[in-house]
């Protein structure tokens, strides 16, 4: 039997309907009941048998943090993929951001070892390698710096993965996947739905920095193929394509059929937004949404390559423009 950390997030649905789809025996851990009507709307966007699917997955309340309720969620597994996390470069408080992707990690990997689990996948991030000095592509090997200039969320991610290898060590057979930006539909109000969710209320701006995309299905075939086969102990960068912000910017908003931004927000207006996003945030209007950690990923420049999980898989990935036409398809229906 197969468990799902995770299974009310972005990858852990859509990863949790193609298992469903292929008949495999899967156990969810969910940390309440009020996130399942997402994943039931994640399901009913490919299938017309949705329902029957969702109804063949064992649902278990519990929490990464809970080392009881996940004991219990491990009872009968054999493979693990672990998709629980905060993802956030803004508006969460670092302790937050470490117990929850920190030692919610530490304690998954630990049960994997106690439960001789006989595979583990972790889904890590981009923002788990190193960074680029000169503009080069940056893959598996790039070095990690320890550096200020890493925001928390990356922070929080390469700490995970050091866990995993910390077990890795101790005798877990594991595979780790570092996702680009993931686009893919259910989820409007956080990640890249959100950017799909705001172009259609139309955007004025668009900011100057570049990174990698890909679509959730690319994510979660590449992680039922790297469990399926004998490689272990290896991390993988799943990215489809780079590309800059206005680029995205573009090709999302003439997608739902909005203008495009035109306008570019350098990184002193970004700045100005910030300072006032600040004081409505202070006076209880808001929450903080332009942090510095937020400035900084928007208007950096980091290309990554996909020459590993290719050469590896032999996978061929969705463009980006179809990605796109999908997610903003399925907005529309929303």
């Amino acid at each position: 039997m197969i468990l799902v950390t995770g299974g009310t997030g972005l990858v852990g649905s859509h990863l949790l309907y193609e298992l469903a789809k292929r008949g495999e025996k899967v156990k969810a851990l969910i940390r309440n009941k009020r996130s399942l009507a997402a994943v039931k709307k994640v399901f009913s966007f490919y299938s017309d048998q949705a329902e029957l699917l969702f109804e063949s997955i064992e649902w278990v309340i519990g929490d990464v943090l809970d080392m009881y309720s996940l004991n219990e969620a491990f009872m009968g597994i054999s493979k693990v993929y672990h998709c629980a996390a905060i993802v956030s470069i803004g508006g969460k408080k670092k302790n937050d951001l470490i117990a929850a992707n920190v030692t919610g990690t530490e304690y998954v990997v630990n049960l994997c070892l106690n439960h001789k689990i006989k595979k583990f996948c972790h889904v890590s991030s981009i923002a788990a390698l190193g960074n680029s000095l000169n503009g080069e592509l940056i893959d598996e090997e790039t070095s990690w710096s320890s550096s200020k200039t890493h925001s928390a969320y990356s922070i929080s991610k390469y700490k995970s993965e050091m866990e995993v290898w910390r077990a890795v060590q101790e005798g877990l057979n594991a595979v780790i996947v570092n996702p680009s930006v993931i686009i893919g539909p259910g989820f409007w109000n956080s990640g890249s739905g959100a950017l799909f969710k705001k172009a259609s209320l139309g955007m004025k701006y668009y900011t100057t920095g570049s990174t990698g995309f890909v679509d959730v299905r690319d994510v979660v075939e590449c992680m039922i193929e790297l469990m399926e086969n004998e490689i272990t102990n290896e991390r993988f960068i799943i990215n489809s394509e780079n590309l800059n912000y206005k680029e995205l910017f573009t090709k999302i908003s003439e997608a739902i059929g909005v203008k495009a931004p035109i306008k570019e927000a350098t990184k002193n207006i970004l700045q100005i937004a910030g300072v006032f996003d600040s004081i409505a945030n202070k006076i209880g209007l808001k929450k903080k949404e332009i942090t510095r950690d937020v400035i900084k990923a928007s208007i950096s420049k980091s290309m990554y390559t996909n020459y590993k999980i290719k050469n590896t898989l032999g996978k061929t990935f969705i463009s980006i423009d179809k990605s796109i036409e999908d997610t903003a398809e399925k907005l529309r229906k929303n």
